[in-house]
């Protein structure tokens, strides 16, 4: 397969590709934006990151799912088991990665959105090691869980840039949102982080790889607070007065 024998060539494609239907949604209007987003320049180029970003979750996150249910071993040969299919979502997923931080910092949003370009460089750099060594090749499918969760965390934020914060498919997405942040997004988390932790006496260059995960720990908690706080603490009022007005990429 030529990801596996030119991995840095499958990378650049697959990189080229997310832009290219960047480029199609934007041309094209297929992402649908309601009339709000598209009168505003920040919030009609969110729009269409944000909807890339929930294509690339919905093709990625059932791949690393459909990935360990072939071959449940992925789960405890975290180090030495690959596939092909394994092998080529990780290198789908880095090459979609670098076009977002590509894109985010050519629409001068690296200020905006310096949480998601930091969390993109740790999960970049940790996917080129493991598709240049061939190692962590399973980890990285259980990694990848978490882009389940982020189908839904993704919509919530296309919803907010929409007002549709009151609507009836806030409040159901809201609870999916919550649900599969614990199921997929923590529990996949934290199990990578014991296991390597459990291993990091056998395991090569386990330090660093539990140092980015460790790291990414942090924010997905805080990130989860902020959830909570947002769609189970506030009243909806707040959000219509405050949700949209910043310039922050990534708000409550």
């Amino acid at each position: 397969m030529i990801a596996q024998s030119h991995p840095v060539l499958a990378i650049v494609l697959f990189a080229l590709s997310f832009k290219a239907l960047r480029v199609l949604l934007r041309a094209r209007n297929f992402s649908l934006p309601p009339k709000q987003v598209v009168e505003n320049k920040t919030k009609s180029w969110r729009w269409t990151n944000l909807s890339v970003s929930l294509v690339h979750s919905a093709i990625t996150g059932p791949w690393a799912l459909l990935c360990v249910y072939n071959s449940p071993e992925m789960l405890t040969e975290i180090l030495t088991f690959q596939s092909s299919f394994s092998y080529l979502l990780v290198c789908v997923s880095t090459g979609y990665f670098i076009q977002d931080v590509a894109d985010i910092i050519m629409n001068g949003q690296s200020r905006a959105s310096w949480e998601f370009l930091f969390h993109h460089v740790l999960v970049i750099s940790t996917f080129l090691y493991i598709v240049l060594t061939h190692r962590y090749v399973a980890g990285a499918a259980v990694a990848l869980f978490v882009e389940v969760n982020s189908i839904f965390l993704h919509a919530r934020l296309l919803l907010k840039l929409a007002n549709a914060q009151t609507s009836q498919l806030y409040q159901y997405n809201k609870y999916i949102n919550i649900f599969t942040y614990i199921v997929f997004r923590l529990s996949a988390q934290f199990y990578l982080t014991w296991f390597m932790i459990k291993n990091l006496s056998v395991l090569p260059h386990a330090g660093y790889i539990s140092l980015s995960l460790n790291m990414m720990n942090i924010m997905i908690l805080i990130y989860f607070y902020r959830l909570i706080r947002a769609d189970f603490l506030r009243k909806p009022k707040h959000y219509l007065q405050n949700g949209n007005n910043n310039t922050k990429f990534v708000d409550d």
